[in-house]
Parts: structure tokens; C-alpha cells; sequence
């Protein structure tokens, strides 16, 4: 898949995870590591022998700082707090802005590298899943540190039809030893 069908249904999918972190949502450790690191797989494999050039090389490499860099910004912008004894994750207006910011950065490069070099456009127009889900999956690590910093329970998956919700024991672990380290302060 490629193109603008590629295109619309990944804004689709970011606008669909915009409208429910808007309103809040409990932390999911599953869908905020496994989903990003599926997407990036699969932007990976889109890539493969694409990348030709020195040239779409950089701006392939410049192109997932930036997503990286601004998922860490967008992951320290969101309101943390603790409904129901879990985790509660909810986007700011300045996490929704650094989102738009992502994608023109993205746009902005692919159409930049297309008017110096059409040829080397291709290949980096196909990385858009790559840098999406490293950038998404940079948020969700940054979230679930302040998380299990802030000594919010955090959950592995949400439970379907009135199930209880699965917990972790490990990241039951990893808050027990973040909160020693860290003295039981938490910010």
C-alpha cells in the first residue's frame, strides 16, 4: 500500500488516537509499546532497499530524529493522574500541537526532498510508518516512565466485556524500582 490511500488512513488512525487521548484514556502499556514497535516493523519493511542515496539516507535519518525527538516532547506534555487506581493519560493542547508539528516536519521533508531529488522522494515518501511509530513509540515510553515514576498503577491491557483488566508484574517491578531510586519523590 502507498500513496495518498497510504496517507488518509494513517491520518485517519492519528486522528482517531487524537480524539481518544483528548478525552482521556487509562494507560495501556500493550497498546502504547506493542502497536508503535508493529508500525515501525512494518515501516521498516517498506523500506527495504529503497534507500539508495547518501542523500535520502539523511533526511530518512533526520526525518526519525525529528519524530523521536518530538515523541518525547509529546509524551512529557501529557496529563498524567490516577482515576479508578490506574494510570489516566490525557493530551494537552500542546501535545495535540507538537502532533501537527510532527506530521509537517514529515510532510514538509518528503516534499522538500522531492523538488532537490524526485528519484530519492520515493523511498523517503515510504517511511512515513517508520518514523510515526518510533515517534509514537518514544511517547509511550516517556508516559509510561512519568507513569510508573509518578506511582500510577499501570495497566498491560484493558479487560473486554466487563473482564478485569490485566496488570503486570513486571511493570508492577519496574514502579516499585523507579519509586526506591527515585526516594519517593515524585514529580
Amino acid at each position: 500500500m502507498s500513496g495518498p490511500v497510504e496517507i488518509v488512513l494513517i491520518v485517519a488512525a492519528v486522528g482517531y488516537v487524537l480524539v481518544r487521548r483528548v478525552l482521556g484514556e487509562p494507560v495501556q502499556a500493550k497498546r502504547m509499546l506493542v502497536l508503535p514497535v508493529v508500525l515501525s516493523a512494518i515501516g521498516l519493511s517498506d523500506l527495504s532497499g529503497e534507500v539508495k542515496t547518501p542523500l535520502s539516507l539523511l533526511f530518512l535519518v533526520a526525518t526519525a530524529a525529528a519524530g523521536v525527538t518530538i515523541g518525547v516532547l509529546r509524551g512529557a506534555s501529557v496529563r498524567l493522574s490516577q482515576r479508578d487506581g490506574l494510570a489516566f493519560a490525557r493530551y494537552t493542547g500542546l501535545t495535540v500541537v507538537l502532533w501537527v508539528v510532527n506530521l509537517a516536519i514529515k510532510f514538509g521533508a518528503n516534499l522538500t526532498l522531492g523538488a532537490i531529488d524526485p528519484k530519492d522522494a520515493g523511498a523517503v515518501g515510504n517511511s512515513l510508518l517508520l518514523t510515526l511509530g518510533l515517534g509514537i513509540l518514544a511517547e509511550g515510553l516517556v508516559v509510561l516512565y512519568r507513569a510508573l515514576r509518578h506511582d500510577h498503577p499501570v495497566m498491560w491491557s484493558q479487560g473486554r466485556d466487563g473482564a478485569p483488566h490485566q496488570m503486570s508484574p513486571f511493570l508492577d517491578d519496574l514502579r516499585r524500582g523507579v519509586r526506591n531510586r527515585d526516594g519517593n519523590q515524585y514529580r
